[in-house]
């Protein structure tokens, strides 16, 4: 796995899953033993430091929950609840990159970064075409009012500090892709 793929990977796991799902509990230890550091390729060392003094699973459980979850999330997740935009779009352009989708939506913001992951770690010859494609018009176009209003809503540092971590990702693994970013929306 290389950078691009790890840092998609691990920011849209974690606002993908809820910290109590046993798949998220290796990277949280990480983050708790402030280990993740070790291996993140971004210089962002002070906002992992502020998730690793506020990673207490019990307490991320109840953030997430009343941030992203329920009839009436503080913050909704989901793409199509911020655009006028329809999540069968997104569904298709993955699926026409072989990306299985299973029945969940695939407009979530986590599972848009994790495709991110996944175009990555397929090494298709339009990869990187793909992947640009990803961001400029199914990531980038709502990313900032997202991470905005998750900074400003969370309860814990450690969704303050990981909505910041993202803002400051997102251009660094938009620019590793090369060619100008064209938003459209």
């Amino acid at each position: 796995m290389n950078d691009f793929s790890l840092v998609c990977r691990v920011i849209g796991t974690l606002f993908y899953r809820q910290p109590q799902d046993e798949v998220l509990a290796p990277l949280l230890t990480l983050i708790a033993q402030n280990k993740l550091a070790e291996h993140w390729p971004l210089k962002q060392d002070a906002w992992l430091t502020s998730m690793q003094q506020a990673c207490v699973p019990d307490v991320l459980q109840q953030d997430f929950m009343a941030l992203f979850c329920g009839d009436a999330p503080k913050v909704s997740p989901y793409r199509s609840d911020w655009l006028d935009a329809d999540e069968g779009e997104i569904r298709a352009f993955l699926l026409a990159r072989g990306m299985p989708c299973g029945d969940k939506s695939t407009d979530h913001f986590g599972a848009l970064l994790l495709a991110g992951s996944w175009l990555e770690d397929q090494a298709q010859q339009d990869e990187t075409e793909a992947q640009r494609e990803l961001f400029d018009r199914f990531i980038l176009t709502w990313s900032e009012r997202f991470l905005d209003k998750v900074e400003a809503q969370a309860d814990t540092g450690f969704y303050r500090a990981l909505a910041i971590l993202c803002r400051e990702a997102l251009p660094e693994l938009r620019d590793e892709l090369g060619a100008d970013v064209q938003l459209q929306g």
